[in-house]
């Protein structure tokens, strides 16, 4: 298959793997900011055929695992109520709140639809005027422009009963965050393809500036991957640190320009609470005054008044700024599975924890609970 076979050539990424290994002469910490790419590195092995130096930590970039618990649970208030159809992407409804997740809530009654657009969720609400109809708007700028234009479209067209309950999140603030923690000690930075095909690269500039750490744009295929950590490996053992492309067949430094031009006009930055992190000033969206009618938040007040409560055991703030590694938690896989999440990491399709149970990433021993595996 054209362009797509090429970038999973088996021998291809062994010799650029054994190129790393002829590079690399000291310890590196390199995080992949992308849930995605971290399922696609454990999926194909390249963890665990990189040379010991380079270690592999996961970062912030699953936009499921990191939209907060407040949110869940004000998304669990509204599709409890009976005059409102709750539409949100398939993964989101097993995310489990504070004491249900929202197949619960179907399972009760609630009127609770899986979408695969936003503009589905639209449709649902021109068929169903009698309903108010709730998208929950997650993601990065990814999926940004598609929410932006569902709202524009609501507008135009003069759809009062839609809504959106938004969570959207940005990455450069993120990764300034890391690189701003005292406990964060990473070296470089692989950063999510899909998000800088929308918005370019120009964003991290500034920031690779000031913070004098490598961020190399990276695909989501082995070839792409290893080529990627290459690139990192390179610049760290040189003592540079660049802005580069290492998937210039789908990004350019400026992105998509009209794509960016929507969001910018339904959506303006707001500080932004991350599930197990916490609030990061203005990494986030919400949606312009002009726009503010079709903010869930807004149009049901009631909900501003919950207060969620995280499970201690749960280490997934902790996998998300990289500082532990899924099979560190000691609940996971024993307390927490994919059929008894404890925490989104282990729900999501681009999930950390996900990843290391699906492609049996396992811990050697568990200690508190006395199980090898």
């Amino acid at each position: 298959m054209k362009y797509l076979d090429e970038y999973r050539d088996g021998e291809l990424t062994k010799k650029v793997l054994v190129e790393i290994e002829k590079t690399v002469t000291r310890p590196w910490k390199i995080m992949e900011v992308c849930g995605g790419q971290t399922h696609s590195i454990i999926k194909s092995g390249l963890d665990q055929l990189l040379p010991p130096e380079i270690d592999l930590v996961h970062g912030p970039g699953c936009p499921v695992c990191v939209t907060p618990l407040e949110l869940i649970d004000k998304a669990i208030a509204l599709a409890s109520q009976p005059d409102i159809i709750f539409t949100s992407y398939g993964d989101m409804l097993r995310v489990p709140g504070s004491e249900r997740d929202l197949f619960s809530v179907k399972a009760a009654g609630g009127d609770v639809r899986i979408v695969y657009s936003p503009l589905d969720a639209l449709k649902i609400a021109q068929d169903n005027p009698e309903k108010t109809v709730v998208f929950f708007g997650i993601g990065f700028e990814t999926t940004a422009p598609a929410n932006a234009m569902a709202v524009m479209q609501a507008k135009n067209q003069g759809i009062e009963n839609f809504a959106m309950l938004v969570s959207h999140v940005t990455v450069p603030p993120a990764i300034t965050a890391l690189l701003e923690s005292p406990d964060v000690q990473v070296n470089g930075f692989l950063a999510a393809g899909h998000v800088c095909t929308v918005m370019g690269y120009w964003e991290y500039e500034q920031l690779v500036e000031k913070y004098k750490v490598p961020v190399v744009v990276m695909g989501f295929e082995p070839v792409d991957i290893a080529r990627a950590l290459l690139m990192c490996v390179k610049q760290l053992e040189e003592g540079r640190a660049e802005v580069e492309n290492a998937y210039a067949r789908s990004v350019n430094p400026d992105g998509n320009q009209p794509a960016q031009d929507i969001i910018n006009q339904v959506f303006k930055h707001t500080d932004r609470a991350w599930r197990g992190i916490g609030v990061i000033p203005k990494s986030g969206y919400q949606l312009q005054d002009a726009y503010a009618q079709y903010d869930a938040e807004l149009r049901f007040p009631e909900i501003q008044t919950i207060a969620p409560q995280e499970p201690s055991v749960c280490i997934s703030g902790l996998v998300l700024q990289g500082l532990k590694k899924p099979n560190e938690c000691t609940a996971f896989g024993v307390q927490c599975t994919p059929e008894n999440p404890l925490g989104a990491t282990m729900v999501s399709s681009e999930g950390a924890c996900a990843a290391y149970y699906q492609y049996g990433r396992y811990a050697i021993s568990l200690e508190e609970d006395k199980i090898t595996r």
